[in-house]
């Protein structure tokens, strides 16, 4: 089996709306992803976590704050890409409002 990084790209404004929202909006908004993990089982290794403030790392030392709307992520294992995109079928991020996207990438085993 391979592993494949799921990373939730959302704009600004999705994100707002989430900051704004009640534990109970939070909770209920989660439904939707819990279901997805049961639909995942064993396939999927890690759900991952909301994330923000992100930075972007200049070479001369600076920072500046990154303009990617990168939400979050998760971790699958699949056998190939195929099967990758197949269990992000239908993801919750990708129905919760139509500016959101999911990136998925391969995870390449370093030459040792």
């Amino acid at each position: 089996m391979k592993k494949f990084i799921v990373i939730y790209h959302a704009t600004a404004e999705a994100l707002q709306q989430t900051a704004n929202a009640t534990p109970e909006e939070m909770q209920e908004g989660m439904k939707p992803w819990m279901e997805w993990v049961e639909k995942c089982g064993d396939k999927l290794i890690d759900l991952g976590t909301p994330l923000m403030g992100g930075q972007k790392l200049l070479p001369d030392g600076k920072s500046v704050a990154s303009e990617r709307g990168v939400a979050g992520y998760s971790i699958l294992q699949a056998k190939d890409m195929n099967e990758a995109k197949s269990l992000l079928q239908g993801h919750p991020h990708l129905m919760w409002r139509g500016d959101c996207e999911i990136e998925v990438h391969e995870s390449m085993p370093l030459p040792m």
